[in-house]
């Protein structure tokens, strides 16, 4: 006969009656936590899903002023030929004409108004920072041109503005200088001649305009753009030279214009990588040459002393 010990026996019953609901309470919670998470997902895909549909619906409309931007473009006009004979108004109040200034060297050509309250301003503050650290000297190697497109701007408005152009350049950009009012007519057809394009927007008095500069060949040839209100002044140089013919210009130049090219499409000077090679593959075979020549030399000392 087995004895069993009466005070073991529900302990033992009893943990193996706790045991089972354990396992399914642990069953239960693992279920639990995959239910959770295939809702989350399933949330977030509705959520997704509603969200393409609202992006594929109708676009939003502009603002008035949004829309007017949206208007005015800057298209190129490479190698087009601007008239010279439009005639303005300058600073001092004397009638010029564009031949005036289009002579024997380079034009940097800008479009603004000046009783605009923002770009405008950021654009001549672009073109003076970068023409200062361009090297070049104002009115020897070449000559800036302003022309207002507003008709109500005034003389005297451009000479206070020439005055404020003035005392942010240095001593080698401040001459050159030329600040033109009064075209009317003659204005407009300069715009659409070099591709500028403005709008007047009569909610807020302003114009919606373009942004950039143009280089006018010493022909009046239409050179090269640059867009924005930030000009890389070794761009704004290259560019010049260029327009200029190389009639000025240092040796520098003409090797960074063969290693760096024009790019219409973005306003900048890109580095022409077969170009590079080639300069790169000469200089190096000129400094081989060189050491070994050098070598040459040292060992045939070195001969001569023994």
């Amino acid at each position: 006969m087995i004895i069993t010990d009466s005070r073991t026996t529900p302990a033992a019953q009893t943990g193996q009656t706790k045991s089972e609901p354990r396992r399914h309470e642990g069953h239960d919670a693992k279920a639990s936590n995959f239910n959770f998470v295939v809702l989350v997902v399933s949330a977030w895909l509705i959520f997704s899903a509603h969200a393409d549909a609202s992006d594929a619906g109708p676009a939003v409309p502009l603002n008035p002023q949004a829309a007017l931007m949206a208007e005015v473009k800057f298209d190129q006009r490479l190698g087009e030929q601007v008239d010279l004979r439009l005639s303005f108004i300058d600073e001092d109040g004397s009638s010029v004409k564009l031949a005036d200034f289009v002579r024997d060297r380079p034009v940097v050509l800008v479009l603004a108004y000046y009783r605009c309250p923002m770009l405008c301003n950021q654009v001549l503050r672009g073109a003076v920072k970068a023409i200062d650290a361009s090297g070049l000297r104002g009115g020897q190697d070449y000559e800036v041109v302003v022309v207002s497109f507003d008709p109500n701007d005034t003389p005297r408005e451009a000479a206070e503005l020439k005055k404020t152009i003035l005392s942010r350049s240095g001593d080698d950009a401040k001459g050159g200088w030329h600040l033109l009012t009064g075209g009317g007519e003659n204005s407009g057809q300069l715009a659409e001649q070099v591709g500028f394009q403005f709008r007047y927007d009569e909610r807020s008095g302003q114009y919606a305009h373009a942004a950039g500069l143009v280089l006018l060949a010493p022909t009046g040839e239409i050179s090269r753009y640059f867009y924005g209100i930030d000009f890389p002044p070794r761009d704004l140089r290259l560019g010049l030279v260029e327009a200029s013919q190389n009639k000025i210009g240092n040796r520098v130049d003409q090797i960074l214009l063969y290693c760096f090219h024009y790019d219409p499409l973005t306003g900048r000077y890109g580095l022409a990588i077969m170009n590079a090679l080639r300069i790169f593959g000469v200089g190096f075979v000129l400094a081989l040459l060189g050491y070994i020549a050098i070598t040459v030399r040292r060992e045939r000392k070195s001969m001569q002393m023994e």
